[in-house]
């Protein structure tokens, strides 16, 4: 059997296997590319050699880059924006997002704006209270739009504008493809608005991440932080110095003043008996001017404010945060005793202590199941993920990057964003070179740890691409392509000239659903030289549909790398694709046939 005929085969299987979803797609993958080297039509080289492509050190270094985004805070302000003007109504925030998507394409390509945008994408999907996937898909589909807007929108855009160059019909200015891509991009909004409520799942992943945005303000009502207290310092020359702490009556000269606790200058708790002297903390409650009085008499120093809820944005800044942590069984903080106001370490202070859903007011012993609310740097707090002595209800992490919009970090993700950004915009190096730029810019400027950049990386993505890169050029190679090329050219014959359009639109749209749209271009732009020498047309307007066509990746999670990130988030099956892909493809077949003709004649 000859390698065309083993590689068509090995390519039904996998389209097989994907379609049943009885194996995850990333094994299938690999079984793809072992099974190219069993059957001899590539070397083991040539069958593992997907996984050091360019394509996918590209794709590694954007879900990085989107990490650093994401984690400073850049996606939670641009969220914020955009829900400001979108409001919450599902429809307005589906087109305010795939429009916002479309125009970044156009300088960061469909892969790196779907990554950009989709951690923001689905904190307006749970902030609008819908299921992420009404969003996702039609975010990754925006996203093959928007391509076609400008010559930089993906490397398609490049090879179809060389060939025309090449062949002596001129090629296409920097935004000649808005010509078609602005009428595609308003079909294929108008069809997501249209069909996605009915097409796409409407269940909510259940990995799916809560909506912190305003976890401050919902903490300061559920705790009552309005009154608060007040951390005083006593002063060397203070009159509190050398009082016996439980002879101390605050309230006789200052009415609503009250004790809840005191700590020494090590932040120890100082019992009943302890002789104040400088530099002892202590923790009053009551109405500010009483304790302004206070303070002025008694010559203290304020060591902290209440956090209240008229100042809720105060307990979660770019510098400090909030957390909930709840006293596990066996923790070494059961009988400790503590209070609301109370220090912990050196940026940790108690804000609040429930029992059995009420607050404990002054001092008591933890007990299991505590809830203790902590205050303190973002430092401080993210050292409470690891500690064992408590778990926390909510990711310290996950809150950040939700409700700190425009972190410490942003100025620096931005700035490594905009250098990779007009690195691919002007072509100055290899699309994979700019990515790694941006990546490592991320890690050294510290936006990001080494871990944290590990994690971000889809792997799932990697591996299914990897794998299947060995399967597009097998495709190329083994002379499949050229068995495909040839049955078109006899199938068109002498037909009118939007038969041979359609024909090359079914093809490249075909194989572009499990090739790449870079490699099934490259297969295809030669057949349609070739059918555009034969029958006399023009090669600008074949060119131009194999763009359209190649840009129309819509009916499985393995045409695009953008159609795989949404997957899991969106918490799509293979099958998921075609449902609403289909009617957009068609679409886009019925404009691409009418439109490319009027504008660059046959």
């Amino acid at each position: 059997m000859d390698p065309a005929t083993i590689t068509l085969i090995i390519l039904g299987l996998a389209v097989v296997a994907f379609i049943t979803n009885k194996l995850p797609v990333g094994v299938v993958a690999l079984l793809v590319a072992l099974a190219l080297w069993a059957t001899g039509v590539m070397d083991l080289g040539e069958a593992v050699g997907g996984f050091g492509d360019p394509v996918v050190v590209f794709l590694a270094a954007l879900f990085v880059v989107s990490e650093g985004l994401d984690s400073s805070g850049v996606t939670a302000w641009a969220g914020q924006a955009l829900a400001r003007r979108a409001g919450t109504a599902p429809r307005r925030i589906l087109i305010a997002v795939m429009v916002l998507c479309a125009l970044l394409t156009t300088l960061l390509t469909p892969n790196g704006s779907v990554a950009a945008l989709l951690p923001m994408v689905v904190m307006l999907a749970v902030r609008a209270k819908a299921s992420p996937s009404q969003f996702l898909m039609p975010l990754a589909f925006a996203a093959h739009a928007g391509s076609l807007l400008a010559l930089t929108g993906t490397v398609v855009n490049v090879i179809v504008a060389d060939a025309s160059t090449d062949a002596g019909g001129g090629g296409f200015g920097f935004f000649e493809f808005a010509l078609i891509g602005l009428p595609l991009l308003a079909a294929t909004i108008a069809a997501c608005v249209i069909l996605g409520p009915r097409m796409l799942p409407t269940s909510v992943p259940k990995n799916i991440s809560p909506d912190l945005s305003r976890h401050a303000e919902t903490l300061a009502r559920q705790y009552d932080l309005t009154g608060g207290f007040y951390r005083l310092r006593l002063r060397d020359q203070s009159a509190l110095v050398g009082t016996v702490l439980r002879d101390l009556d605050l309230g006789a000269e200052h009415p609503g003043v009250r004790l809840m606790g005191a700590q020494r200058p090590d932040r120890s708790r100082a019992p009943a008996l302890h002789v104040l002297g400088p530099d002892d903390v202590l923790v009053i409650a009551g109405p500010p001017e009483q304790v302004s009085t206070l303070v002025l008499d008694s010559g203290l120093a304020v060591a902290m404010r209440p956090l209240g809820t008229q100042a809720a944005g105060g307990l979660v800044t770019r510098e400090a945060g909030v957390v909930e942590v709840v006293v596990p069984p066996r923790s070494p903080l059961l009988s400790e005793r503590v209070f609301a106001g109370m220090q912990r370490g050196s940026d940790l202070v108690i804000l609040a202590v429930r029992r059995r859903g009420k607050e404990v007011d002054g001092e008591t012993d933890v007990v299991e199941g505590d809830v203790l609310l902590l205050h303190g740097a973002w430092p401080a707090i993210d050292t409470l993920v690891d500690d064992r002595d408590v778990l926390l209800v909510d990711s310290p992490d996950l809150l950040r990057r939700q409700a700190v919009p425009m972190g410490s970090k942003a100025p620096r993700a931005l700035a490594v964003t905009l250098v990779m950004v007009l690195l691919l915009a002007f072509g100055l190096v290899p699309a994979a070179v700019a990515g790694l730029i941006g990546a490592i810019g991320m890690v050294l400027l510290r936006v990001v740890s080494v871990p944290q950049a590990y994690r971000a990386v889809s792997w799932q993505v990697i591996v299914l691409i990897g794998g299947l890169i060995p399967l597009s050029v097998a495709i190329t190679e083994s002379g499949a392509a050229d068995l495909i090329a040839d049955g078109i050219v006899d199938l068109v014959g002498d037909a009118p000239p939007f038969v041979l359009l359609v024909a090359l639109f079914v093809l490249t749209g075909t194989l572009g659903q499990v090739v790449s749209n870079t490699a099934t271009v490259l297969i295809v732009v030669p057949i349609a030289l070739a059918a555009a020498a034969e029958t006399g047309y023009s090669v600008q307007p074949v060119l131009m549909l194999v763009a359209v066509a190649g840009a129309a990746s819509f009916l499985t999670p393995i045409a695009t790398a953008s159609n795989m990130m949404v997957m899991g988030p969106g918490g799509y099956r293979f099958g998921s694709y075609w449902r609403l892909g289909l009617p957009v493809m068609g679409v886009w077949l019925v404009l691409a046939v009418l439109i490319i003709p009027l504008i660059w004649p046959l």
